[in-house]
């Protein structure tokens, strides 16, 4: 079953937005646009969520369903978990179109906006995730620190599954182009196993990874 979610604007989170925004340390003078950006943004934005379990298989390879998973990543990410959450959240297609606007016009807004639509979308995956964690902790059960096609091993091309189980483009009009591309761009796909514990690798996913120079690493 195929289950839908709608939320109100999470709260912002300035210093996230800067750091998408690659502003580095206390900047004050990126205050005035951050915040009159995002006065502008709020009527374009929207928070949807498409979402459903999946049961985990490890017969002749990990299936999530019927998707198949057997990269290290993903085993990692979920290891001892018998079902999984497979999510596709989204901030809606006329955000993108303020984006292309600035893009044209003026490139520090472009930058800001983007940051914000990073930050936007991130905010509502951990919104989501924090509900569905509060729901299954009344089963004593916890999620995984969620992981994405194109993070570590997982390819890319399993969007393409993603969506056909989810019913992105009809569900929360998401959709993928012949490139892998989603639009609108300010989405997510992810994956969290559901589990009685956690172990501490299991609770940053930026442990596993070697480039220890992104500038979007998960701060420590």
């Amino acid at each position: 079953m195929i289950l839908l979610k709608n939320y109100e604007a999470p709260a912002y989170n300035i210093r996230e937005i800067m750091r998408y925004a690659r502003i580095r340390g206390a900047d004050d003078s990126y205050q005035e646009l951050i915040e009159g950006c995002i006065e502008e943004a709020q009527p374009h934005l929207c928070y949807r969520v498409s979402y459903t379990y999946l049961d985990v298989k490890r017969e002749g390879g990990l299936y999530l369903g019927s998707i198949e998973a057997d990269c290290e990543t993903i085993k990692k990410a979920i290891r001892n978990a018998e079902k999984v959450l497979l999510f596709a959240a989204t901030v809606g297609a006329p955000f993108d179109r303020l984006i292309e606007k600035y893009n044209k016009t003026e490139p520090s807004k472009a930058l800001i906006m983007q940051a914000i639509g990073a930050e936007r979308v991130e905010s509502l995956c951990d919104t989501f995730c924090g509900e569905i964690m509060s729901e299954l902790s009344v089963c004593g059960k916890r999620l995984t620190t969620r992981v994405s096609p194109g993070y570590g091993d997982i390819p890319l091309t399993m969007q393409r599954e993603i969506f056909a189980v989810l019913d992105c483009p009809r569900k929360i009009g998401l959709t993928l182009d012949e490139s892998l591309l989603m639009s609108p761009s300010k989405s997510v796909t992810a994956i969290c196993g559901i589990v009685d514990h956690i172990d501490s690798a299991q609770m940053n996913r930026c442990s596993d990874c070697d480039r220890i120079d992104c500038s979007y690493r998960a701060e420590r």
